[in-house]
């Protein structure tokens, strides 16, 4: 038997898998919020559905065979295409916009670092049917707000904002041609991890002059909505081209979350099918990869689904938010814990403990017990070990009494307390 899971997989124990669980459940309940409705799909599907997307060289990156029946098949990288393919089976019958949410396990076989693994479960949230720069503004405040309802703001975590369209009208004014245009987008994505030199090398050899060079990390350089629209007011189309990222922001700013959001236009995102606003969050200290990205994605339903409707969406993985919690400290994972611990005094008390036991849980108050005679200390030391935050003593004198001894394992301090009044602890 091996030792330990596959490299890049990971076993969940109890401590993990509550942790896991807590960011679930707190991505479903921002998603309430906002109106999306919970879907999925299956974890297996045709090869073609990524490759006809990404092409053939995205197979390197997959978990992909040859099935029993002679289908080749993958196990999935990303939600978007079968969103995509599912949209495009019903559209007709779907209410617009659609805003629909899903939290599936995905699969790619990459070079593992910290927060990236070979699977991973992701929150993808996305909005198909709505051209509107409020449906940009929707999701990113429902990313922002999945971040405070974890307890981090402004200082801890933060939106960094940019649209595919100004860039390509920044660049465009300042001389680059279309067909520069991806090698542009390239080094401004990496324009923060890569040094300037090795970028502006790149761009010569693609035969972008020194001047359009220049240009390039000027427009790299630019942060905040003021300095970005003093810049389109510069170039032909730049006030158009401007004008959906300015509603967006100032949608944020009237939502009261303007102090999350940073205009950057260093934000890419590098896959090809982007074509308007789009965002990635970070930590402030900039020690964790992002810690989710998305943005408008308007022709990827029509090429894959068959479906043309403009669409928006984002990704946020377990891992790095994981890794971003446990920094902060541990999350709230009350619901895993118990309530109380019942000890019972002698072997007559077992079965009023057992009959107390089962009235808390009715009402909803997770208690544990012994399962073998033991000393009161060793009872003790098991609710301690097992984090209960008081114990429900029951002994020959209390049973009498119609009484329970409760003592706060924390405080030390005990009282007795009639069995009727109980559940008052606890609600």
């Amino acid at each position: 038997m091996q030792g330990q899971a596959l490299p890049g997989f990971r076993d969940f124990y109890p401590d993990e898998l509550a942790l896991k669980n807590h960011i679930f459940a707190t991505w479903r309940d921002v998603a309430r919020r906002y109106g999306f409705q919970e879907y999925d799909g299956p974890p297996l599907e045709p090869l073609e559905l990524y490759t006809d997307k990404s092409g053939e060289e995205i197979v390197q990156q997959l978990y992909a065979f040859e099935d029993k029946g002679g289908r080749k098949v993958a196990l999935r990288p990303e939600m978007t295409p079968t969103l995509a393919r599912m949209v495009g089976a019903h559209a007709q019958a779907l209410k617009k916009p659609i805003r629909w949410f899903s939290i599936p396990q995905l699969f790619r076989y990459e070079r593992q670092q910290r927060g990236r693994l070979r699977e991973h479960f992701q929150l993808n949230m996305d909005i198909i049917g709505e051209a509107s720069p409020l449906a940009d503004a929707e999701l990113i405040a429902a990313a922002i707000d999945i971040m405070r309802a974890f307890g981090l703001g402004p200082a801890d975590v933060r939106a960094r904002v940019s649209d595919r369209r100004v860039l390509r009208t920044l660049l465009l004014g300042r001389g680059l041609t279309e067909p520069q245009l991806p090698a542009a987008f390239e080094v401004i994505d990496k324009s923060e991890r890569v040094p300037r030199d090795a970028m502006a090398a790149k761009l010569r050899e693609t035969g972008i002059g020194k001047r359009e060079t220049d240009a390039v990390f000027e427009i790299a350089a630019l942060r905040g909505l003021d300095a970005v629209a003093a810049a389109l007011a510069k170039v032909k189309g730049g006030e158009e081209a401007g004008e959906p990222l300015r509603q967006a922001v100032g949608a944020l700013e009237a939502m009261g979350l303007g102090d999350f959001v940073l205009v950057d236009l260093t934000i890419v995102r590098g896959l090809a099918y982007y074509t308007g606003i789009v965002f990635e969050l970070f930590d402030t200290g900039k020690s964790l990869r992002a810690i989710c990205g998305g943005g408008r994605y308007d022709g990827l339903l029509n090429a894959l689904g068959g479906v043309d409707l403009p669409a928006l969406g984002f990704g946020m993985g377990d891992v790095v938010l994981g890794e971003l919690l446990k920094e902060r400290g541990p999350a709230d994972q009350a619901s895993t814990k118990l309530d109380a611990f019942l000890i019972a005094v002698s072997g007559e008390d077992m079965a009023p403990v057992l009959k107390l036991a089962h009235q808390l849980r009715d009402l909803g108050v997770a208690v544990e017990y012994g399962l073998r005679p033991a000393a009161i200390r060793k009872q003790l030391e098991l609710a301690a070990a097992r984090g209960a935050p008081r114990a429900i003593i029951v002994g020959p004198d209390e049973r009498a009494a119609g009484e329970v001894v409760v003592r706060d394992l924390k405080a030390g301090t005990e009282a007795r307390v009639p069995i009727a009044k109980l559940s008052g602890l606890f609600h």
